[in-house]
């Protein structure tokens, strides 16, 4: 089993992870890619050393076999790159573990500092990221009124936001159970209405109806329906009359009776048809009159309307209606959301095209939105930071010491090992440049 697939199996995969390994931390695929670019790096950067360190030991012996000057200015330049290679080495090397596994103080910091690490980042997030200030500067510098609004009146924006609204629609519908809906609905319905007086209420408008004489329309109607239902039933009329009279009359007079009330009744309808100031329409008016002052004042009244109210609503019948309504609503904006030719999807498309076009060009509009959105802003950012920091820090500290600092260092270990190489260069020329200074002096 070579390196690489030993580190995998160690590591593990999000398909495979590491059994019993932490929750926090996984490797991937991508850091294992990375890990290798790491180990090129170190063998590059050993590999100056190396290089260093032979080009001191040749140099070394081509000065005590007397080889001239310039031996000594590149034995210095090796020694000084040695010293700076194996300086940020050990720099390099304890960020992630104590080098050599000697246990030197202030070593393996990122294993042994990695919940102070978390907690320092989440309070830097918070204090710099998190801030009011920060967030409403942002919020403010980007124009989201402005530019929602050129994106809703774009060509083919309103029909997408349309179309994706409908789908959610649909969603939602499918998932409620309808009996669900039904019983809360049936229940919001049924409190609210029994919590609410009608008495009253109607009694005022009844009030304001009589006052304002919306009512003769009705009573109109009512006068001739009823003596057009007496011209059509002429018959039955007198008929029933006759019925009524006592036993021991006459069949004849018992008719003529009945065709002279008949007669009557139908010309006091005729009359109270004719006569919009018939003192029958005033009976009606003062019945009216004093039956919605009763709804308004009388507690009797009031109290059998509310008992009647409430017999209604206990009724079986008002609960399948409330279900029928729904199960008809439910299916009509289906079907309205289903179809884009459809009033609902029409409407709403161009309702949403309009709304885009006014926020492009109106600025009262851009700001007020915008200023709704750095209010929401700043409910979120006051009431969560804690929160929000609190993730950061929780995350970090879930984390295994050892498997973070093998991630870290195998996203951030390649540009470390450019430390070392150029500690290495830079090394070997402050050495040469402190020799050749030394020399001449």
């Amino acid at each position: 089993m070579n390196e690489d697939t030993r580190a995998r199996e160690e590591a593990g995969t999000p398909e495979n992870p590491k059994a019993g390994g932490p929750p926090g931390v996984r490797y991937t695929a991508s850091d294992e890619v990375k890990r290798r670019g790491v180990r090129r790096m170190k063998t590059i950067a050993t590999g100056f050393l190396v290089a260093a360190t032979i080009v001191y030991v040749l140099t070394s012996w081509a000065l005590r076999s007397g080889a001239g000057s310039w031996a000594g200015y590149v034995q210095a330049a090796a020694e000084a790159g040695m010293v700076g290679a194996l300086a940020d080495w050990f720099a390099v090397t304890a960020l992630f573990r104590r080098p050599l596994g000697l246990p030197i103080p202030h070593t393996a910091i990122i294993p042994t500092k990695k919940d102070v690490f978390g907690r320092s980042l989440g309070q830097f997030v918070g204090e710099n990221f998190l801030s009011v200030e920060v967030v409403r500067g942002r919020l403010r510098g980007l124009g989201v009124g402005r530019r929602l609004g050129e994106w809703l009146s774009a060509p083919g924006s309103a029909e997408r936001v349309t179309r994706e609204a409908s789908a959610a629609l649909r969603g939602a519908l499918a998932v409620l159970r309808d009996e669900d809906v039904q019983a809360v609905v049936g229940e919001a319905v049924t409190r609210r209405a029994s919590e609410q007086q009608i008495a009253q209420p109607i009694g005022a408008m009844l009030g304001r109806i009589l006052d304002e004489g919306g009512h003769r329309g009705v009573v109109d109607l009512c006068v001739v329906r009823a003596h057009d239902w007496l011209v059509e039933h002429d018959d039955q009329v007198i008929r029933t009359i006759s019925q009524e009279a006592p036993g021991w009359t006459p069949k004849f007079i018992d008719n003529k009776i009945g065709v002279r009330v008949y007669r009557e009744l139908l010309r006091f309808a005729e009359d109270v048809r004719d006569d919009p100031q018939h003192a029958a329409r005033g009976a009606v008016d003062s019945f009216l009159e004093d039956f919605a002052e009763e709804l308004r004042t009388d507690p009797d009244t009031i109290a059998r309307v509310e008992r009647a109210k409430a017999d209604l609503l206990a009724r079986s019948e008002v609960q399948d209606l409330i279900a029928s309504a729904w199960s008809a609503i439910r299916g009509m904006v289906l079907n309205a959301a289903e179809d884009e030719d459809s009033q609902l999807r029409i409407r709403l498309r161009d309702g949403i095209r309009s709304f885009g076009g006014r926020l492009a060009t109106d600025e009262r509009m851009q700001a007020k939105l915008d200023g709704w959105l750095e209010d929401a802003a700043e409910y979120v950012v006051d009431t969560y930071r804690d929160e929000i920091t609190s993730l950061i820090s929780d995350t970090v500290a879930g984390w295994d010491a050892n498997e973070a600092s093998r991630k870290i260092e195998a996203n951030v270990g390649r540009d470390l090992q450019f430390i070392r190489i150029n500690g290495t260069v830079v090394g070997a020329l402050a050495g040469l440049l402190i020799h050749t200074v030394s020399t001449l002096i």
